[in-house]
């Protein structure tokens, strides 16, 4: 299975959006070249649950977000977790970066990072005002399935995300 999960600096290819992009696992000592592409959070509860935002009630996800103007990659991550998941978070660790290149595509050229972080979290009442309209509190032993890594394009990016989390 090692080969499911993201090596350092090692590109593997995607397809979403209608664009062939060039995916790789940065460590987090230094964000690599690219354009700042915002914050994504593996959050905890203190009962070691995990946080599930989603669009439309099928595909799940961690809360992610761009960077609002002068935000730092930990100023998005909080952000976009009170908004998206009515969570606040209450610690954070750096796990590392996606690094994206579109290689074909209409956004061929474009160089996009991500910041990814293990957030302990304390959950709000669920009042949605953005754009995610469900969230999920589910054992971390369930993350798997519960995001369909099966069929995800991005499966070997969390699944290291996972790992560095402690959780994989």
């Amino acid at each position: 299975m090692e080969s499911d999960v993201a090596a350092d600096h090692r590109p593997f290819a995607v397809r979403a959006g209608g664009q062939d992009l060039l995916v790789a696992w940065h460590p987090p000592s230094r964000p690599p070249e690219g354009r700042p592409h915002g914050a994504e959070g593996v959050c905890l509860t203190g009962t070691g649950e995990a946080v599930l935002v989603s669009h439309d009630g099928e595909r799940w996800s961690f809360p992610a977000g761009r960077p609002e103007d002068g935000e730092t990659w930990q100023d998005t991550l909080y952000r976009e977790v009170r908004e998206e998941a009515c969570a606040e978070v209450v610690s954070a660790r750096l796990l590392g970066y996606s690094r994206g290149e579109c290689v074909a595509g209409p956004e061929k050229g474009l160089v996009l990072v991500r910041s990814i972080w293990r957030a302990e979290v304390e959950v709000g009442p669920w009042t949605p005002r953005f754009e995610i309209r469900h969230r999920r509190i589910v054992a971390a032993a369930d993350l798997a399935t519960e995001l369909k890594l099966g069929a995800h394009p991005f499966a070997p990016l969390v699944r290291r995300a996972l790992l560095e989390a402690g959780i994989g």
